[in-house]
């Protein structure tokens, strides 16, 4: 018999029906900075599967989807997930673990927290990084004597915070076999009277931190985990790590695919012939976590070591002006060798002297017009005759502002006058293509993006010095910056189809701040915290 079911009963299983979830999420109430091509604003989006389905106002999205989860906003700022286009994302994870030089007033300062550091670590070597000579009273180098007093068998190294300098102990020395009056290409082994200092200047750092064992698999976990918690909790989605070794992209892929890792990374391997014989071979490695298709190239040091090439003189160093990290045929070979392959080549370049070179190089690889999207990595000082080679043939300068406001107060000694009005020229060099990815090349400084987003405009120090901004002239305008450190970014990692913007279609990378960015008083703007981050749609940090 044929059972008769109660029309009641089939009415509420139809509205049932009707109401079937078809999204994950609906945010709402909110200010949405969507950063698509005409920087609009909406009120609302919709995210299923990890993805934006729909952008625009609350009512008519309710209309179609009903989603498992609703954020309200309560009327806060939404914006893309914030990515940094220049980072050392591994080596910051590892940094978390070592002894923390930044902000340090002296050497007596730096000895002091290095016995602190050693007393809670008795073994192994003791390293450390971000000390400034230039925040010092006394602006020079320090020498050896004290550390090896301390520490006459133990080895010590610690790192200038730029990462191209560093003061190592004898006991470090003798390990690596360092003597006075040693020779190498690109790097500098100091010495006084012909006795060591323990200063290294970039590749002679090489000569230690080789010898320096490798950290254990869970040390490594440990500080790619602390690294990408530290990220999430200032709105970072995505980091360019500038310069690992091939080995490292397995790590990270099975990170990510235990879903313990999520934050998204696009990888710049670093220039030697292990890492281009495995990325050749193996062809670009893309997964929506993990992006694999680009080479970092060193062309000099930094300028607050004097490491930076210069076209002449330091205006504080007369008969100096830095050198290169290889030689001339070196880069022309790399570049011929990766355009013929079609990876992406990103260099390292400070001083107007690397860059010169380094554009000249580019360009005879590239010829023109074209989509390589080949980076110049800082772009620091430019000699204006040179600015050309980047719209000619669509050179991408890809830049820190956090590095102007930490070099101001020195680079005028370095460079003088003249040259200083063509360094950390930003205006300058968005000009150029009218696109400009910011980063902040952490841990050289503060990982977090609203720094990048201050500097870049406001061109001032947390301190809110010099009252009328360094170089205003430079400064770049709010959208300019979020764009930098959103779509330009993506762009400038052939990511921009998925992700920099908040689109249909691309992941659901966003982050919700306290105070809205474009609007907030310029002094406020290092203030304002975040709220939430999601990455593909997943909560991935809560403001307590």
């Amino acid at each position: 018999m044929k059972k008769i079911w109660p029309a009641f009963v089939l009415l509420l299983f139809a509205a049932c029906k009707q109401k079937e979830y078809n999204a994950d999420m609906l945010v709402k109430n909110a200010l949405v900075y969507t950063v698509d091509s005409n920087f609009s604003t909406a009120e609302a989006f919709v995210v299923n599967a990890g993805r934006i389905v729909a952008v625009g106002n609350a009512d008519s999205l309710e209309k179609i989807y009903l989603a498992r989860e609703v954020v309200d906003a309560d009327g806060k700022a939404i914006y893309p997930g914030f990515i940094d286009a220049h980072t050392h994302f591994y080596r910051y994870g590892l940094s978390l673990q070592e002894v923390h030089l930044e902000g340090t007033k002296s050497w007596g300062q730096i000895v002091d927290s290095v016995q602190t550091y050693a007393s809670r670590n008795q073994e192994g070597w003791i390293i450390g990084r971000g000390w400034d000579q230039n925040d010092w009273a006394i602006k020079q180098f320090p020498t050896k004597g004290k550390l090896d007093s301390l520490f006459p068998v133990r080895p010590v190294i610690l790192t200038r915070v730029d990462g191209h300098a560093a003061i190592v102990n004898q006991a470090a020395l003798n390990i690596a076999g360092v003597k006075a009056g040693q020779k190498l290409e690109g790097g500098e082994v100091q010495t006084v009277n012909n006795q060591l200092t323990g200063i290294l200047v970039d590749n002679a750092v090489d000569l230690i931190t080789r010898k320096i064992p490798e950290p254990s698999e869970q040390q490594i976990q440990a500080g790619l985990l602390d690294a990408q918690k530290n990220c999430f909790a200032v709105g970072l989605t995505t980091v360019d790590d500038c310069g690992l070794d091939y080995p490292m992209v397995n790590t990270l892929a099975e990170l990510q695919h235990k879903k313990a890792l999520k934050m998204r990374m696009y990888v710049m391997l670093s220039d030697n012939e292990e890492n281009i014989s495995y990325l050749f071979k193996r062809g670009v490695y893309k997964t929506p976590g993990l992006n694999v298709r680009s080479f970092k190239v060193y062309a000099d040091g930094a300028l607050g070591s004097r490491g930076a090439c210069l076209l002449h003189d330091y205006n504080d160093q007369k008969g100096w002006k830095g050198f290169l990290l290889s030689s001339q045929k070196h880069f022309e070979d790399v570049a011929q060798r990766i355009a013929a392959k079609g990876f992406q080549m990103c260099t390292h370049a400070i001083g107007d002297s690397a860059n010169r070179a380094i554009l000249k190089i580019y360009a005879n690889a590239l010829k023109g017009k074209n989509d390589r999207r080949w980076r110049i990595e800082h772009a620091q000082v430019i000699n204006p005759a040179d600015l050309k080679y980047f719209g000619e043939n669509n050179i991408i300068p890809s830049v820190q502002p956090t590095h102007a406001t930490s070099d101001m107060y020195w680079a005028g000694d370095r460079l003088g006058a003249r040259r200083l009005k063509t360094a950390y020229a930003y205006q300058q060099l968005l000009k150029q293509n009218g696109w400009l990815p910011l980063g902040t090349d952490f841990p050289v400084e503060d990982i977090n993006p609203l720094y990048t987003f201050y500097s870049a405009t406001e061109r001032k120090d947390m301190k809110g010095f010099p009252a009328a901004g360094f170089q205003k002239e430079n400064a770049l305008n709010r959208t300019e910056a979020l764009r930098g450190m959103t779509i330009w970014a993506a762009r400038s990692n052939f990511e921009e189809k998925e992700k920099g913007s908040i689109e249909a279609g691309k992941y659901a990378d966003f982050v919700i701040l306290d105070k809205d960015i474009m609007k907030a008083k310029g002094a406020d703007l290092p203030l304002i915290k975040v709220i939430k981050t999601f990455v593909n749609g997943e909560k991935v940090y809560e403001k307590k």
